[in-house]
């Protein structure tokens, strides 16, 4: 079902990283700049885009809010220490405050987004400044299920790691020799205190690739895959995140006056 034993790991390492060179050099762009969180999603986007484009040309951003702990901090600089690159530290702790401050906002969720966003500006302003390109984190399963901030970390020139379902990535950041401490930290953004992607997602990573495979890959009906004995409330939650975040993985539509606009499930 998944790409995991080393032989089609490697051969997907092959593609992701020769698909990056040539992207920046079609993009006419000499680096790649990358967010790095402490991750494993992070991490396995600056590991191929260091092997694409060389450690010289790979950048690796820390931008630490008020959430971030001293451990994703040490687990971001440990990436690089691994794979080599230039590292830069940004403290967003006084945007997010003034943000907050401006719209006397509350909203965990909706500062969570403020925290995204203005992590791309300053990616941005540093692929602005460095000629680079904006190299994206976003796996399958999370760009399938919305659970990204559109034009915040789904803000980037480019998504390595598009195709790949988030066991998928934990399986290639083996191959690569990603730190174990990273592979091994449970997966959050750290948008607020004791926030966990799994639990704002609402299914367990593993239960959710599989459901998703036989959703979009085998093109399985919901009934179908509760058949198979996938939980009802399960599937009926998956296929409402792919259905309801559809808006987020196209560019803005248009009236369709001069073309046919076609609508697909995705």
């Amino acid at each position: 079902m998944f790409a995991r034993d080393k032989h089609s790991l490697q051969r997907i390492r092959r593609h992701i990283v020769e698909f990056i060179a040539r992207y920046t050099r079609d993009a006419g762009a000499g680096k790649g700049i990358i967010g790095l969180s402490g991750g494993v999603d992070s991490a396995v986007s600056y590991a191929v885009t260091c092997e694409a484009l060389g450690p010289e040309n790979t950048i690796g951003v820390i931008m630490s809010s008020a959430f971030s702990t001293a451990e994703s901090k040490m687990y971001a600089e440990s990436v690089v220490q691994k794979f080599g690159g230039t590292l830069r530290r940004y403290d967003i702790t006084q945007l997010v405050e003034a943000f907050r401050s401006l719209l006397d906002e509350r909203s965990k969720a909706r500062l969570g987004n403020i925290q995204a966003r203005i992590r791309m500006i300053i990616l941005y302003n540093v692929s602005s400044e460095t000629g680079g390109l904006v190299i994206g984190t976003g796996n399958r399963s999370e760009l399938l299920t919305g659970y990204f901030t559109q034009y915040g970390d789904g803000g980037c020139a480019v998504e390595p790691l598009g195709e790949l379902y988030k066991t998928e990535v934990w399986a290639l950041g083996k191959e690569l020799g990603i730190p174990e401490a990273v592979l091994d930290r449970p997966p959050t953004a750290e948008l607020w205190e004791d926030q966990t992607d799994e639990g704002e997602i609402g299914v367990p990573y593993e239960t959710l690739d599989e459901v998703l495979f036989l959703l979009i890959e085998n093109n399985h009906s919901p009934t179908e895959i509760i058949s198979l004995g996938y939980d009802h409330d399960t599937v009926k939650r998956v296929v409402d995140l792919v259905v309801r975040s559809k808006f987020k993985r196209h560019t803005p539509p248009v009236p369709g006056i001069r073309s046919n606009n076609r609508e697909t499930f995705l």
